[in-house]
């Protein structure tokens, strides 16, 4: 009873925080039709200089790190992010009016990573003044790529076989209609199509090309900027400009991008009315649940080998969150069947707010209750 009665506390208390007041105010003022706008640009700019800060702190700490004590939570979060979207095809893509394609990409966004959630969630450990590897941000890319990645192969895998299917059907049905017409002499062939005893040919099976996908996602505007400051925390000494410069202005472009994705959030539910109730469920309980299992894994590197508790709630943000500027271009290019209304309106009106209010709140106050046990 007195962890639970501690996790509540804890849970309450971040839900009171600035990054989150923001988050809620920008929901408010959208929701009363304000005319309030932030020109795109700056919202871009803003979220190239977030993800810039944590790629140069985490290149900062990976020189100084220990990388053997990076693989396992490395690995784990290449695990999480393949499972997610396993789970997504065998749960979303079960429930009624609910297309199989939709569902993967959804599943695939979900999977993904998004960079401004990572970064308020790293702004609450540290006003929280609980202390993470700076290196657990470089986890992103490790979750990020096989989920966008597993995403498209299952989707192209079933439309190949969606493909094969038709065309067996379209085969047997010439072949019925050819049999009941009559032969003339030297008649013709049913078709190159159909093999003997009257059975249809297997079409060809489309392979499916792992790098432009991984290429794809490696120059989305998001992990560019986050794999440009880690290289330049590796291979430069940055820690000057860091210091005087990205440290001090991060809370504060934090906060203004908390308001631009609540306002989108608000948006976008006229996109997710569109694609029905089923979507918003999965968006709801996805986030926390993927969160979950990652804060599981997280606690089994933790045990075996001394990632901080503040790293497994990095782990479970990050797989709590769902993609909000690579991933939607990634998914379009490989899976153009996909709607994107379905899979952008779930993580843009459901999935990140619940990441951000509750799932953030969540994991930190489960981490605390943990450490205070």
């Amino acid at each position: 009873m007195d962890f639970l009665s501690d996790f509540l506390t804890l849970f309450l208390a971040k839900l009171q925080s600035p990054t989150l007041g923001f988050l809620i105010g920008g929901m408010v003022v959208a929701a009363v039709n304000s005319r309030l706008t932030i020109p795109d640009p700056i919202y871009k700019f803003i979220v190239f200089m977030l993800l810039l800060k944590v790629g140069l702190s985490g290149g900062i700490a990976i020189r100084e790190a220990n990388l053997a004590e990076m693989l396992l939570p490395a690995a784990f979060a290449m695990i999480v992010g393949i499972l997610i979207v396993f789970i997504g095809r065998y749960t979303l893509a079960k429930l009624p009016n609910v297309k199989t394609v939709d569902a993967i990409a959804t599943a695939g966004l979900f999977g993904a990573v998004s960079g401004s959630t990572l970064a308020a969630a790293l702004t609450l450990l540290e006003t929280e003044g609980i202390e993470y590897e700076a290196w657990a941000a470089a986890l992103y890319p490790f979750m990020d790529i096989p989920a966008l990645v597993t995403a498209i192969v299952l989707a192209s895998i079933y439309n190949n076989k969606q493909k094969q299917r038709r065309a067996a059907e379209e085969q047997l049905s010439k072949q019925e209609y050819l049999s009941k017409q009559p032969v003339a002499s030297g008649g013709y062939s049913s078709g190159q199509n159909v093999a003997a005893g009257g059975r249809p040919k297997k079409q060809q099976v489309e392979r499916v090309k792992v790098w432009p996908i991984v290429k794809e996602s490696l120059q989305g505007s998001a992990l560019s900027a986050l794999l440009l400051g880690l290289a330049l925390g590796i291979l430069t000494q940055p820690e000057s400009v860091f210091e005087s410069f990205y440290e001090p202005l991060f809370r504060g472009l934090l906060s203004i991008l908390m308001l631009v994705m609540g306002m989108e959030a608000t948006a976008r539910l006229g996109e997710l009315r569109k694609v029905g109730q089923w979507y918003a469920l999965y968006a709801f309980v996805a986030p926390l649940l993927h969160g979950l299992i990652a804060f599981g894994f997280g606690m089994i590197a933790h045990v075996i080998t001394g990632f901080s508790l503040g790293g497994v709630v990095i782990m479970a943000v990050i797989a709590a969150s769902s993609s909000d500027i690579s991933g939607p271009p990634t998914l379009r290019a490989g899976i153009p069947s996909a709607n994107p209304s379905a899979y952008i309106g779930s993580s843009t009106a459901v999935g990140t707010p619940v990441a951000l209010a509750l799932g953030i709140p969540l994991y930190i106050g489960l981490a605390q209750a943990l450490a205070g046990g």
